[in-house]
């Protein structure tokens, strides 16, 4: 997916902006595995640098990663719907390398879209007092969205990546971020959050 920046093309939607609360904001990296590697490949960067100054500032960090150990038990609609699925401990499966998780942060395993489906997430974040998130990750359209409209569901305010988050085109990034910024989310560039968690210049 060619990365340009669609602020511009959202801006009549995205008109209910938040600062983000640093001492109350988590950053959720969405699928950043091997399988989607191509599809990830153009905003790892971004997430990178976004992912340098959460840690920097202590910012909690929480992982998901999709696989399945038996698609026909745990494969449910999507098995049906694509008919090949992240295999459970396969090398694609793992998160990609340049965004390896540090030992203390969090990977939540899960077998659909959403992330805090059938995942104790939500409770994690509750015991951190997280009021806000920050959704990047993949597949923009899939569980990035998915997971931004349930956590919108539970209460907590999104902050969602343009430039971090990517899927298949950018006719279907754009119509994901045009929906979310109407009713669930700030769309922002991981500068901009960077730059709201430390401040200008970091």
């Amino acid at each position: 997916m060619p990365m340009t920046d669609p602020l511009k093309a959202i801006r009549i939607y995205n008109i209910r902006k938040r600062p983000i609360p640093p001492h109350r904001t988590a950053l959720l990296v969405i699928d950043m595995q091997k399988y989607f590697k191509g599809l990830a490949s153009p905003i790892i960067g971004n997430l990178r640098g976004l992912l340098k100054t959460c840690r920097q500032t202590e910012l909690p960090v929480f992982f998901t990663r999709h696989g399945h150990k038996n698609p026909r038990q745990d494969g449910g609609m999507l098995d049906k719907w694509w008919g090949s699925l992240i295999h459970w401990g396969s090398p694609e499966w793992q998160i990609i390398s340049e965004l390896e998780p540090l030992p203390e942060e969090t990977i939540l395993d899960k077998v659909t879209y959403s992330g805090f489906h059938e995942t104790i997430l939500d409770e994690l974040l509750k015991k951190k007092n997280i009021s806000d998130v920050i959704i990047g990750g993949v597949m923009t359209n899939l569980c990035c969205e998915t997971t931004a409209r349930h956590a919108f569901l539970l209460n907590y305010h999104i902050h969602f990546l343009s430039d971090g988050t990517s899927t298949a085109d950018m006719d279907l990034h754009l119509s994901t971020l045009k929906n979310l910024a109407f009713g669930f989310a700030h769309i922002i560039t991981c500068r901009e959050a960077s730059e709201m968690i430390s401040g200008p210049g970091s």
